[in-house]
């Protein structure tokens, strides 16, 4: 994943069923015409605090919306931090670095991924990695508890048999079960192999529970699932994949055990997506309708369905 020079945050609504033909090119969408896309600028490029930033994250809190993103010279560069903006009274607030990776006077190494949780009843939460690469890095998190004016000292997960360090939600959001769990939909890139697990925790952080991994990363090489709650009490995954289309799996037992993973209707061309829930029971993904050998190549299509 390249990082973008300029960075945009895009609220989108719009809906349309997933079993879409590979075939078909969805039309553009005009960014403030009607209801469906907005997007606001957080920062004038004028003013921008690092020359490049990626992987953004955003959450409704009680006090409004917290955006969050990884920015530094680029991409796994040592200076890469975790930024945020608060936006309230209809504007952002000014950028600011919250967790860095600093490990001593000498060594620091970059930040990846953050995602933004805010639990039912609980603080928010913010995840992220930090390490050299993503085969080698770890899972991190910090609390707000003033809806994310200041943060916590940063903890580090911890380890586990399975996969090694644990990472939380690798890109996408957790989900919060009827329980209280939060289950976090994860992924490993080890060697040649991508595959996906969860991880769960029933005390905010304090201890986890690995799941999985539920593919060989030979059949399909997926990464970077995002959770959905179909109507029928169960769950369902959607993963980006090296085999040029989103892959799919489900659980009918919370989480605890997932079916064998598929290919859905939709191409990927090895690139990240994100999809979520409504409350009405609609299912929205957001994505790059083309493969990485399509006539529109790569991620210079963004869509959602």
């Amino acid at each position: 994943m390249r990082a973008q020079q300029t960075f945009f945050l895009f609220l989108a609504i719009i809906f349309c069923p997933l079993a879409i033909c590979q075939e078909l090119i969805p039309p553009v969408s005009k960014v403030g015409k009607g209801p469906l896309l907005q997007a606001r600028q957080i920062f004038a490029l004028s003013k921008k605090p690092t020359s490049s930033c990626h992987a953004s994250t955003i959450v409704e809190t009680r006090e409004g919306l917290v955006a969050a993103w990884f920015g530094g010279t680029h991409e796994g560069h040592r200076d890469v931090g975790i930024w945020t903006s608060r936006y309230k009274n209809g504007k952002w607030s000014v950028p600011v670095e919250v967790v860095n990776g600093v490990q001593s006077r000498t060594k620091r190494y970059p930040c990846w991924n953050p995602v933004l949780f805010q639990s039912e009843n609980g603080p928010l939460v913010l995840f992220y990695k930090v390490g050299p690469s993503p085969s080698s890095w770890w899972g991190m998190m910090t609390t707000s508890t003033d809806h994310g004016k200041t943060w916590s000292w940063p903890t580090k997960l911890g380890e586990n048999p399975l996969i090694g360090h644990l990472l939380g939600p690798v890109k996408n959001k957790p989900l919060e079960l009827q329980d209280g769990s939060i289950l976090c939909p994860s992924s490993s890139e080890k060697g040649d192999k991508w595959r996906v697990h969860f991880e769960m925790t029933r005390d905010l952080g304090k201890t986890w529970e690995v799941i999985g991994p539920i593919n060989d990363g030979v059949e399909f090489d997926a990464i970077q699932p995002s959770l959905l709650t179909p109507k029928n009490g169960g769950l369902q995954i959607l993963c980006r994949s090296r085999q040029n289309v989103v892959t799919q799996s489900w659980s009918s037992d919370g989480g605890k055990t997932w079916r064998p993973m598929v290919a859905s209707s939709l191409p990927n061309p090895n690139a990240g997506t994100d999809a979520l829930t409504l409350a009405d029971g609609r299912h929205l993904i957001v994505y790059n309708h083309t493969t990485r050998k399509s006539a529109v190549p790569g991620r210079r299509m963004l869509n959602v369905a």
